[in-house]
């Protein structure tokens, strides 16, 4: 059987609405033809997103202080609780086919996170898993968080990494389960390219998703 292709799309800033509709467009195509598989790179103004587990005491802020710093609030179809989206994030949305050999949701959540800590480790940054949580974590805090909805085993939404990314929005928000958060930036003391690092991703996906060699 032919290998399906890797299709990587780095868009740079881009609404989260208009990355929702993507998400969609793109799923609907994957599920239909099952040839191409797609991971988009990309990077949202301030957000707050909620997943099926989220509660109304989530988010922290009142709606005139969120209008005030700019931020947008979404309810989203992924798993997870609330998290934060925004500048200086490299957020990774995989919209692949875990059909027919990777049909188990918690081996894609490892995967992802495997994605990660590479990644991380590239750049000298100790990273590692916790049990019974998702997500990336240090000894300073998490890093990454995941959460992914899947619709006849293709998934959408994934990852955000904190690269450069301004903490002071995780203040207004119970973020997953409360635990701290930290950034590379913060970890290393040094603002990062973060194509330098969408670069280490791509890399890194590639590898643990070993069935999807990419398309030039």
């Amino acid at each position: 059987m032919q290998k399906r292709q890797l299709q990587v799309r780095r868009l740079g800033r881009f609404a989260y609405d208009a990355g929702l509709r993507l998400q969609k467009e793109i799923e609907q195509e994957v599920i239909e033809k099952r040839e191409t598989d797609f991971l988009l790179l990309l990077e949202h103004p301030h957000t707050f997103t909620t997943g099926r587990r989220s509660q109304k005491t989530g988010v922290l802020a009142t709606a005139e202080r969120l209008k005030t710093l700019g931020v947008s609030v979404f309810e989203t179809n992924r798993g997870g609780k609330v998290t934060y989206h925004g500048l200086g994030q490299i957020v990774g949305y995989p919209i692949i086919s875990l059909s027919p050999n990777r049909e188990d949701v918690h081996k894609y959540v490892r995967d992802l996170e495997e994605v990660l800590i590479r990644t991380l480790a590239d750049f000298e940054i100790e990273a590692f898993r916790i049990a019974g949580l998702t997500g990336v974590h240090t000894k300073e805090g998490k890093v990454a968080a995941i959460g992914v909805h899947i619709k006849r085993w293709v998934t959408t939404h994934g990852f955000a990494l904190n690269v450069n990314t301004d903490l002071s929005f995780f203040d207004l928000i119970i973020a997953c389960e409360g635990e701290p958060v930290t950034s590379m930036e913060k970890l290393l003391g040094r603002e990062l390219r973060l194509a330098a690092v969408e670069d280490k991703i791509i890399q890194n996906f590639t590898k643990v998703f070993d069935n999807l060699p990419q398309r030039r």
